[in-house]
This record gives structure tokens, sequence and C-alpha cells, in this order.
């Protein structure tokens, strides 16, 4: 637990976002167990650059703990639907900050909510509130992954171009489609 750092009142004030089926909130430690359940899952993890797969212990405290940290570049939300008879934590939307009022999202969703709305929902809410009041965001898919790639381009994301990205889980280069959104 030395990576535990003072909760960031910033992170305590990050805006809760409510759509039609969740909230999106900021993360919380007693989340660490619901992320450590999702990303345990090969198929969530390689869908990601960063989750490894197998999944090392303490890992997801260690994530929530970074999200919570005073000097985090990274705004995460839970998809958190418990007040709608939903699990608690359905999976995670982010914001990397960037320079030049610019931000990355990054999404997960568990895969038992797969093909369910929810990270189409999660994504638009993220950019109807644009909480980091970005002027562009950006963000990437798999280019085996046309689910995530749908998820963008139902929320406005514009086909940027191909790229690559090191994938944790992988161990290796993958090939990504990029995505840029101009906001207001």
């Amino acid at each position: 637990m030395d990576d535990l750092k003072p909760v960031d009142a910033a992170a305590l004030t990050q805006p809760v976002i409510p759509t039609d089926r969740f909230v999106l909130r900021p993360l919380r430690p007693s989340d660490a167990g619901l992320i450590a359940h999702y990303t345990g899952d090969r198929r969530v993890a390689e869908g990601t650059r960063a989750i490894p797969h197998p999944l090392p212990p303490g890992s997801a405290d260690s994530f929530v703990a970074r999200a919570l940290s005073t000097d985090r570049d990274e705004d995460v939300w839970a998809i958190d639907g418990s007040a709608n008879n939903l699990a608690e934590v359905l999976g995670v939307v982010s914001l990397t900050r960037m320079e030049g009022e610019q931000s990355e999202l990054g999404f997960w969703i568990g895969a038992g909510f797969w093909n369910t709305g929810f990270a189409t929902e999660a994504v638009a809410a993220i950019v109807a509130a644009n909480p980091h009041k970005a002027r562009t965001l950006f963000a990437e898919a798999f280019q085996d992954n046309p689910g995530s790639a749908r998820v963008l381009t139902n929320c406005g994301f514009a086909y940027l171009g191909d790229a690559e990205s090191w994938s944790v889980a992988r161990n290796a280069r993958v090939p990504t489609w990029t995505y840029l959104r101009k906001m207001g």
C-alpha cells in the first residue's frame, strides 16, 4: 500500500454525471474488488493498453489509489448502476489531460455487460458534460475490437487514421483506429 497517496479534494468533487441507467462517479476504494474481477478477464484486459493479464495482486487497489491521487493526470469515473438495481461498477470511463486543451478518452465495460449500450451511454455522457472543458477529445480502439469503434462513432468521434499501441496484456503492438472529436 506504499502507493496510497493523499486523496485529492478535486477527486472528491469530480463531477457526478447522471445518465438514464447509471451515474458516472469518481472511484472509491471499495470499487477495487469489482474492478479486479472484471479486469481479471483476459478479454477485457486485451481490449486495453494498460491492463495486464494475468492481473497481479493489488493492481486494482493501486489503480484506484492513482485515480484518487493528488498528482494524477487522469480522471476516472465508475459506471455505477446501483440506483437502478445494476452492479455498483459496470466498467470505467476516463479522461487523461493532454496539452493544449485536449484530453484522451478511455473506457472498458465488464464482459457481462457487453452489447448493452452501457459503453455508448457512458461515453456520450462524458462528451456532453466535457468535464475537462477540452476543445478536442482523442480516443482509439484496437482494430480487432469493432464494438469499441462503434461506441466512438456513435458518440460523434471521427476516424483520424490507423496507428499502433502497445497492449500490456498481449505483450505486443496492436493495430488501432484513432478517433477525434472536436468539442463545442
